[in-house]
């Protein structure tokens, strides 16, 4: 990964909507070439902070610079170095798939083959179809090939494969990482796990307006409570106590018959010997690693934040 100046620098940057601060002093930078994720729940700021890289939303206070540009400031040269798919946007209902993609070729100097776009993405049958007369998946895919048809140094893909079958999901997958390795800069809101996990250099988690960890999806997964996840039944009733004073057990959890335990390696050791010595046997005995769906349960708090007035989610 290049170590020069960041293509994306966000510093204490705050947002807030009719008094209630949806981003609380967020900062973060992003290497050029870099994945970079966000993760969050819902209402948690995502959508704001990509907003206001894109320009489209004005901080309260802090800094935001693309390529050294302030988005807001420096609005129209932003626009042609950054491209941008948004959780949700709309063209005109009578305007065709070929017509837009024409279209927003037409603001650039140097723009991507909006046909090579259509074809990757899936659009070419639907080249003569109106925006109206689209799927809610082949919209998302007509708003991705948009925001990639300017060339732009730097892509901000808010919510990239929601309404995307698997297939879809994977194609779409394997196109970003083909966009990354000519060079591109993407900076990713999602709420698939397996999508930040697959993509992602790095990763933001934000919370309730503020990061509330930053580091590699390896990073954030070997950081959870419990890197180890080991499943089973016993053969006979075992008290989940027992299990509780093991080394570097994490949490216990009991689902009817069956037991879930997060820890260590050194866990794992410790759950057979103590199975063997009450004479027990592990039925479905499953181990497997934690993974980005823990840590991200495990830096998240449960509650549910209220969407802020302006915009869908934050």
């Amino acid at each position: 990964m290049p170590q020069n100046t960041p293509l994306v620098e966000v510093r204490d940057l705050r947002k807030s909507y009719t008094g209630r601060t949806v981003v609380d002093g967020v900062s973060f930078s992003v290497e050029e070439g870099e994945i970079f994720g966000i993760l969050g729940p819902n209402g948690a700021g995502k959508t704001t902070t990509v907003e206001c890289v894109s320009g489209l939303r004005t901080p309260d206070s802090g800094t935001v610079r693309v390529a050294g540009l302030d988005p807001v400031a420096d609005h129209d040269r932003t626009t042609h170095l950054l491209g941008a798919q948004l959780q949700e946007s709309d063209l005109q209902p009578k305007i065709l798939v070929r017509e837009a993609l024409e279209l927003y070729a037409s603001f650039y100097k140097n723009p991507a083959d909006w046909q090579h776009l259509a074809e990757r993405l899936c659009l070419t049958q639907k080249l003569t179809t109106r925006f109206a007369k689209l799927s809610g998946g082949q919209k998302q895919r007509l708003s991705i090939a948009l925001a990639l048809v300017g060339n732009p140094r730097v892509v901000v893909l808010d919510e990239l494969t929601t309404g995307l079958d698997p297939r879809a999901r994977r194609d779409t997958w394997k196109l970003i990482e083909d966009v990354r390795n000519q060079g591109v800069t993407v900076l990713l809101v999602t709420h698939f796990m397996e999508e930040a996990q697959r993509l992602c250099d790095r990763i933001a988690v934000i919370d309730k307006g503020r990061v509330a960890a930053l580091d590699t999806p390896s990073g954030l997964i070997g950081s959870s409570a419990g890197s180890t996840v080991i499943t089973f039944t016993p053969s006979r009733p075992l008290d989940p106590a027992h299990l509780s004073g093991l080394p570097e057990v994490a949490s216990v959890d009991r689902r009817g018959e069956q037991l879930t335990i997060t820890g260590t390696d050194a866990t794992v050791n410790a759950v057979i010997t103590l199975l063997a010595q009450h004479r027990i046997t592990a039925r479905q005995l499953r181990v497997t690693d934690a993974t980005l769906d823990d840590a991200f349960l495990d830096l998240t708090e449960a509650t549910a934040p209220t969407a802020p007035t302006a915009g869908k989610a934050a």
